[in-house]
């Protein structure tokens, strides 16, 4: 009867443990979805919501011909829209995940389609924390493939 019991016990715990990360991962997603739209539109409010800038944070670019662009952190936050992204729209993919208490890194996929209907692939890994309830991004890294479409 102990062993049922501790069977159930463990079993509740761990769907529990799996429920609230699966909570965390969709909040994740929705910021990082937010986070391709506002810069999409200019909306420059709405994108510096989803950045906390922290004293280590850093944004790198690679782009396809292999120039590396040190972003300032500061960039992501208050920017003139007119220096922000110009239409289009983009779709994450392939999302990979690691969770821990109030911080978590994630990778996915990107295909960024421009108002003329370009096509940019990115591979991203996004560095979050949990900032007084809600996720924030903290750094970023980016790397344009070279593989574009029409």
């Amino acid at each position: 009867m102990k062993w049922t019991i501790s069977f159930y016990l463990i079993l509740a715990l761990n769907l529990v443990g799996y429920s609230q990360n699966n909570d965390e991962s969709e909040s994740i997603k929705k910021l990082l979805e937010k986070e391709s739209a506002t810069w999409r539109a200019g909306d420059s409010k709405g994108h510096t919501d989803c950045w906390y800038i922290q004293p280590y944070s850093r944004i790198l670019i690679s782009t396809g011909d292999g120039t590396v662009l040190d972003i300032p952190p500061t960039a992501m936050i208050n920017t003139n829209p007119e220096a922000m992204g110009n239409g289009g729209y983009s779709v994450n993919t392939n999302y990979k995940m690691s969770i821990h208490k109030d911080n978590a890194w994630v990778s996915h996929n990107e295909e960024s389609t421009a108002k003329d209907g370009k096509k940019t692939f990115s591979y991203e890994i996004r560095l979050l924390e949990k900032i007084d309830g809600h996720w924030k991004l903290v750094g970023q890294s980016i790397h344009i493939s070279k593989q574009t479409g029409e």
